[in-house]
């Protein structure tokens, strides 16, 4: 059975929760799992809570662990991948102080879009490739299982820049899908959906359950006060566009021009978006990692306290390599390039389309045209996705300005030259993580 590289297994969340999903499958106990983190700690001890669910549930799989990725990559015939780069989310702050203090930018998430998605794809995208390029040298017939974000830009800059076979996964369509038979009051196993679109920004085409098109029964939602308020910048979008959407309502009102530059809406939809903090100093710097040793502390000490019981989640990794390791057929929704799959989005970007597996590999679905108004808003986030990607491939910072620059939130909220300045600051201030701009 496969052997299956799993790179950045040190998170005390994601880790144990794709190693059990592939230990919830008969099928693939025999398999080998190689664990890589840099992280030597929270690698060891992942590396030993996944051998205590191998012991407590009397499986013949073997756990390996090493800092390093190329042990792991030797003979890998999957490659899980979910890294961070930088440390105690400090790049992170800075990406929403200094954009803050020079133009009062605000941003919700801001790790797959705006200053802060950008940012994030000029720290990762570099190491992704990376890993992409020894994969095509030590394990080329292998095939890149990614959840890292920012989700599209990596897709996109593997797809271009690599041969390897890779595919982008994420939850937002398992979680919206659920969210959804919820406020209409359905069970989740009768529904049925066809969504496609970008990552983060996939539009439920279709929604039914035994024929019925439960559409109607979702606008009604927005006469509904306290459904309304659980998804609001969402259901605003699908009341003017007609379609909801994959990603929160947090990251929603990031993805689009008409929400953060306005004070008002921010309180009618109850938009929460990230106070900055103080500048980092060698005070409060000391402080916050103090407070995030603590919580890994904490996790792991929930972890060790309670049974290695294995369970399986709704994430897709494990039910790929199981699909095409029996050559079963399953459907799921992954990022993958766009070789005319969406017609009316551009050639060559990452888009977010159903997907057939089983043992001959992944087959994503022709889509056609989307719906122009949700091409539109998709398109947008397309454009400055794009920019991001040249500027790492072609290690160009003016791409990098201009990435910023046709953003759908930074430009509602800066100026062209608030835009240079604050693209210079953040680059500087994390040079040790982008050398090359």
């Amino acid at each position: 059975m496969p052997k299956i590289a799993f790179l950045g297994a040190g998170s005390l969340g994601f880790g144990p929760r794709l190693i059990s999903d592939i230990l919830s499958f008969p099928e693939l106990a025999d398999s080998t799992i190689h664990l890589v983190d840099i992280a030597s700690d929270r690698l060891e001890f992942i590396a030993n809570y996944a051998r205590r669910m191998v012991k407590e549930a009397n499986l013949p799989t073997k756990i390996d662990a090493s800092v390093d990725r190329e042990p792991a990559l030797d003979g890998a015939s999957y490659v899980i991948a979910s890294i961070r780069v930088g440390q105690y989310f400090e790049p992170e702050t800075m990406d929403v102080i200094i954009p803050y203090k020079i133009a009062g930018l605000r941003q919700t998430v801001s790790d797959t879009v705006g200053i802060g998605g950008i940012m994030k794809g000029l720290r990762t995208i570099p190491p992704m490739l990376d890993i992409a390029r020894d994969i095509e040298k030590i394990c080329p017939k292998a095939i890149l299982l990614n959840y890292t974000n920012p989700m599209a830009m990596i897709m996109w800059a593997i797809n271009e820049a690599t041969k390897i076979t890779s595919v982008g996964l994420c939850h937002s369509v398992q979680g919206t899908s659920q969210q959804l038979a919820n406020y209409i009051g359905i069970e989740y196993n009768r529904m049925r959906y066809h969504v496609a679109g970008i990552n983060h920004m996939s539009w439920f085409l279709e929604l039914s359950a035994n024929g019925e098109d439960l559409y109607p029964r979702l606008r009604e939602c927005l006469n509904n006060p306290e459904i309304f308020a659980k998804d609001p910048v969402r259901f605003e979008i699908m009341k003017h566009f007609g379609y909801f959407v994959t990603e929160s309502s947090t990251h929603m009102a990031e993805y689009v021009p008409y929400f953060m530059a306005h004070t008002d809406e921010i309180e009618r939809l109850n938009i929460r978006f990230r106070a900055p903090e103080a500048d980092l100093n060698e005070d409060n710097l000391a402080q916050r990692r103090e407070q995030h040793r603590k919580r890994l502390l904490e996790r792991q000490k929930q972890l060790e306290e309670q049974p290695a019981v294995i369970r399986r989640s709704n994430e897709y990794a494990a039910a790929i390599i199981h699909a095409i390791e029996t050559n079963t057929s399953i459907r799921i929704n992954a990022n993958v390039p766009n070789t005319g799959l969406i017609t009316n989005l551009t050639q060559g970007c990452s888009v977010e389309v159903p997907c057939l597996i089983d043992g001959s590999g992944i087959h994503p679905c022709y889509i056609g045209e989307l719906p122009p108004q949700c091409a539109s808003l998709c398109q947008s986030n397309i454009n400055m996705q794009g920019l991001t990607v040249k500027a790492v491939l072609e290690q160009n910072r003016e791409y990098v300005y201009h990435s910023a620059m046709v953003d759908p939130n930074t430009s509602a909220q800066m100026t062209l030259p608030q835009i240079r300045e604050t693209i210079d600051k953040l680059i500087e201030s994390q040079r040790d993580l982008m050398p090359l701009l």
